[in-house]
C-alpha cells in the first residue's frame, strides 16, 4: 500500500496503529498529540520526516475481530427508529461492521473495532475475494456463466471479471473483488435473472462456516494472521 505525504494527522495515525481515524482527530481535540514540538491541530498534514508524539498513558485498547451471520430482515446499520439492525440484534459492545449486507441478504460480515481495516478492506483500489451464493427465480441462460464472468454493464457502470461456478438450473456462486451497490442483483437483473436469495459465505479467508443466522465466532489465531497479512496490517 502506497502512503503519499503530505498526509493528514488523523490518517497517519491510523496507519501508525494508534487509533481510528476518528479516535485520532479526539486525541488531537485533548492535545495529546505532537508535530515537531507543537500541539497538533485537526487537520493539520505531517511529511514523512515530522516528529509525531502521541502521549498516551492508558494501555491501547486491544483489537477484536467478529465473523457474524447477518440474518434477512436485519439492516446493516438502522437509519430509521422503526428498522433493527446489527447493534440491536447481538450482545457485542464496541464494535461495527465493516460493509454491508443489504436487509433482504444474508451472510458473511466482519465485526471489529479496528478502524484501520475499514478502507483497506473497502477501498476500491484493493482487491480482496468475496464469495457469495445466490439462488435466482429464473432458470439461467445458457450464456450467464460467460457474460457474468465477463463483466456486465450495469448502468453507467461496467463490473469487473469475476469467476462464476454453476450450482443448479437456478442456483450459482460468484467470487467478487469489488463491492459496487447492490452489484451482484444489479448484475443478475441485466442477465435477465432476478436474485431471489443472496448469501454471502468468504470474505477473503474468513468463512461464514457453521455460523446459524444472527450467531458469531471471534476470529482469531492463524485465521487471524492471515486476514491481517491480506489486508498488510
Amino acid at each position: 500500500m502506497e502512503d503519499s505525504y503530505p498526509m493528514r494527522i488523523n490518517k497517519y495515525l491510523a496507519l501508525k496503529n494508534y487509533a481510528t481515524r476518528r479516535g485520532a482527530d479526539e486525541l488531537v481535540e485533548k492535545h495529546l498529540v505532537l508535530i515537531n514540538g507543537r500541539y497538533a491541530v485537526l487537520g493539520d498534514k505531517v511529511q514523512e520526516s515530522d516528529i509525531v508524539e502521541v502521549r498516551i498513558n492508558k494501555k491501547a485498547k486491544a483489537y477484536e475481530y467478529y465473523a457474524y451471520n447477518k440474518p434477512v430482515g436485519i439492516v446493516t446499520v438502522a437509519s430509521a427508529p422503526t428498522q433493527k439492525d446489527i447493534k440491536a440484534s447481538i450482545n457485542l459492545k464496541d464494535v461495527f461492521p465493516v460493509g454491508r449486507l443489504d436487509k433482504d441478504s444474508y451472510g458473511l460480515l466482519i465485526l471489529t473495532n479496528d478502524g484501520r481495516i475499514t478502507d483497506r478492506l473497502l477501498n476500491p483500489k484493493h482487491t480482496h475475494d468475496k464469495e457469495y451464493i445466490v439462488t435466482t427465480k429464473e432458470r439461467l441462460r445458457g450464456s450467464f456463466k460467460d457474460k457474468m464472468e465477463a463483466g456486465v454493464q450495469i448502468e453507467d457502470e461496467q463490473t469487473q471479471p469475476c469467476k462464476v461456478k454453476i450450482l443448479g438450473e437456478k442456483k450459482f456462486s460468484v467470487i467478487l473483488t469489488e463491492g459496487k451497490k447492490h452489484q451482484i442483483r444489479r448484475m443478475c437483473s441485466a442477465l435477465f435473472a432476478e436474485v431471489a436469495e443472496l448469501k454471502r459465505i468468504r470474505i477473503m479467508n474468513v468463512t461464514l462456516d457453521k455460523l446459524m443466522p444472527n450467531q458469531y465466532r471471534k476470529i482469531e489465531g492463524e485465521e487471524l494472521q492471515i486476514f491481517l497479512k491480506f489486508l498488510g496490517l
